[in-house]
């Protein structure tokens, strides 16, 4: 035996060595994005690599403005003029301690990130990066080149914003499906964070579908990956170096990186894109209910030891109402009925489902499997936008008004006491004929904003004809001083 053994040895150590070299020659011949096996450590430079050429730096600047601003005059009561305002005291009063003054506000510069999806200059990025923005300027990876930029479209809910240069063979990113990602896997958050330009960080995927009190979408995915100011707009990428979200928030107690970051997932992303080019605005689909994950409730209702019905699931979302007239309604969804998929994909919270619904628009048809008296039931819906139907919603231009408009003089200001306002100086028809609005009159509040500029009733009509409600309730006065009120109906 103990011969048998020594001459088997060599053998043996050679063929130690060949699987070896084999083993090495093919690690050196993969790429460095390929999967490691499992309990590897995890190569990202590749990813590196392939990402930061396509993530920009954004600069937003909104410009110095003259504002009128109300306060009170907490020592009227003490010092009150017995001269009717000779020496200034009481001017402009319109009552109570309230005063007016105007105000110059200081130019603003604000910055964060961005993400090139097309080499002919289209870059995703948040609504809050370019919100309110007088100029926008973009700087390509290593400080190449700089670029002003116009913004194509935007949405506040979701806090997505398209914007362009003019610019040819830009290296833009791949873009790769949200849903494929799994929960422990490995990402790189990249921006420019707290003015450190080309910064990558790395993290795991924490969480999918996280829902978070926005008030806007809440199917975000959760990184442990460093994130900060100025991180806000850029890229979360795979291994492979693909956009798999576009970083939006930070969770933190401190408003620094000691919590959890959070990204638009791109099947999101990838559908207000197409609404923003499309349409100009993103168009958002409705199922028309409220309420939220069953097991939350469940155990809410335990915590107040209150009796709770068997749903038959702990997982789905409870409708707790039905909204009146909605998709919901119309298909014969009720009140205590939980949703549980949407279109074959499981739904197990509110997170899950407004992932799903936000990659849909108005007027498309969907199928919801839903528990009632814990049996499974489905449904077809036909989901409506939030003014209740299913028409595509456009952003209305000052054109629908079917007036002119400039702002009040000086002499105006003073005569009528007032600091601000538009007058409507002709009315050809449109919006404010079919209303009542006279030629003369001047708008001061449009929905409760003050408008001193076309630029803010321009603003103003854009809001309102995205919205729920689709009016506009306009304050201000005759030529002779007498206040009035409008409702202005922006669709008929």
């Amino acid at each position: 035996m103990k011969k048998i053994v020594k001459s088997l040895m060599p053998a043996m150590y050679l063929l130690v060595i060949a699987f070896s070299t084999a083993s090495c020659n093919q690690t050196q011949a993969a790429p460095a994005a390929a999967t490691s096996a499992p309990g590897q450590p995890v190569d990202l430079t590749y990813a590196a690599e392939k990402s930061l050429p396509a993530v920009v730096y954004i600069k937003s600047v909104i410009n110095s403005k003259v504002q009128t601003v109300e306060y009170s005059d907490p020592f009227e009561d003490f010092f009150s003029d017995p001269f009717g305002g000779f020496f200034g005291r009481g001017q402009g009063n319109n009552g109570g301690n309230s005063r007016k003054r105007q105000v110059q506000t200081p130019k603003r510069a604000a910055a964060g990130s961005g993400v090139i999806i097309s080499a002919d200059g289209y870059i995703v990025t948040n609504n809050h990066v370019v919100d309110g923005a007088d100029e926008l300027t973009v700087t390509l990876n290593e400080n190449s080149k700089e670029y002003s930029a116009r913004i194509i479209g935007a949405d506040k809910a979701t806090d997505l914003a398209l914007i362009k240069i003019d610019a040819k063979n830009l290296p833009a990113i791949v873009i790769a499906n949200s849903d494929d990602v799994k929960v422990g896997e490995w990402v790189l958050a990249v921006g420019n964070p707290l003015g450190l330009n080309n910064t990558v960080t790395a993290g795991i995927v924490s969480a999918k579908a996280r829902t978070m009190n926005t008030g806007g979408i809440t199917s975000m995915i959760q990184t442990d990956a460093a994130i900060n100011q100025g991180n806000s707009g850029g890229a979360l990428v795979n291994t492979r170096g693909e956009l798999i979200g576009i970083n939006a928030m930070l969770a933190s107690p401190t408003g620094s990186n000691i919590g959890y970051g959070f990204a638009i997932p791109t099947t999101i992303v990838k559908k207000a894109v197409e609404d923003f080019k499309k349409y100009g605005t993103y168009q958002r689909a409705m199922i028309g209910i409220q309420g939220g994950s069953v097991k939350d409730y469940v155990d809410a209702m335990k915590d107040q030891e209150k009796e709770v019905k068997d749903y038959g699931t702990m997982e789905g979302v409870r409708i707790d109402k039905v909204v009146e007239d909605g998709a919901a309604s119309d298909a014969g969804l009720e009140k205590e009925d939980v949703i549980t998929a949407v279109d074959g994909q499981k739904v197990k919270t509110m997170g899950d489902l407004q992932g799903i619904l936000a990659q849909k628009r108005p007027g498309e048809q969907v199928k919801v499997t839903f528990m009632r008296n814990k049996k499974e039931k489905t449904a077809t819906l036909t989901l409506k936008n939030e003014q209740g139907n299913t028409k595509v919603v456009k952003n209305a231009d000052l054109d629908v008004l079917g007036a002119q408009f400039r702002a009040i003089t000086d002499s105006q200001k003073e005569q009528l006491n007032i600091g601000y306002g538009l007058q409507v100086t002709k009315v050809n028809g449109g919006k404010l004929k079919e209303a009542g609005v006279p030629q003369g009159f001047i708008i001061q509040r449009v929905n409760d904003e003050a408008i001193k500029t076309i630029e803010d009733l321009q603003e103003a009509v854009k809001t309102a004809s995205t919205s729920k409600e689709p009016v506009l309730y306009i304050q201000g006065m005759m030529p002779t001083g007498k206040k009035a009120y409008f409702a202005v109906a922006l669709q008929d």
